[in-house]
């Protein structure tokens, strides 16, 4: 799905695209955990699988080396996906270390899909990743 950079930006932020998440689709790194799961939501609705590898912990239990296996899986999610909405929770952020909560309002084969969870980030070389959530 390709996306006006002056459209609302799928986050939920209330933000134009161009000044929420598409800088960090373009390479800058995001600042904080909330800003990192924001744009991984983002990511998603837009079909950026590279961003949301990129942006992934070796710790997460999706993370692989084949790359075009990984990249297959998040495309064929994207594509049967609705993303609706994303609501912020939560947030605790650390130096090292941060958890956020939301809710991801979701659509897969006209049926809801929605979830709660809890994610954790790692600040590895100053750059935040996904490392795994407890969904609730």
């Amino acid at each position: 799905m390709k996306i006006s950079p002056n459209s609302q930006c799928p986050c939920g932020s209330e933000k134009k695209y161009k000044k929420c998440c598409k800088p960090f689709h373009e390479g800058l790194n995001p600042k904080t955990a909330e800003e990192l799961m924001r744009s991984r939501f983002c990511a998603y609705s837009l079909n950026n699988a590279f961003y949301i590898i990129n942006t992934t912990h070796v710790d997460n239990q999706d993370y692989t080396s084949n790359i075009n296996s990984w990249k297959e899986d998040i495309t064929n999610f994207s594509m049967c996906t609705q993303f609706v909405k994303l609501e912020l929770i939560d947030s605790i952020e650390g130096d090292s270390e941060s958890f956020v909560s939301f809710k991801a309002s979701l659509i897969q084969d006209n049926k809801d899909a929605s979830f709660i969870e809890k994610s954790r980030f790692l600040k590895v070389n100053n750059k935040w990743l996904y490392v795994d959530g407890t969904i609730s």
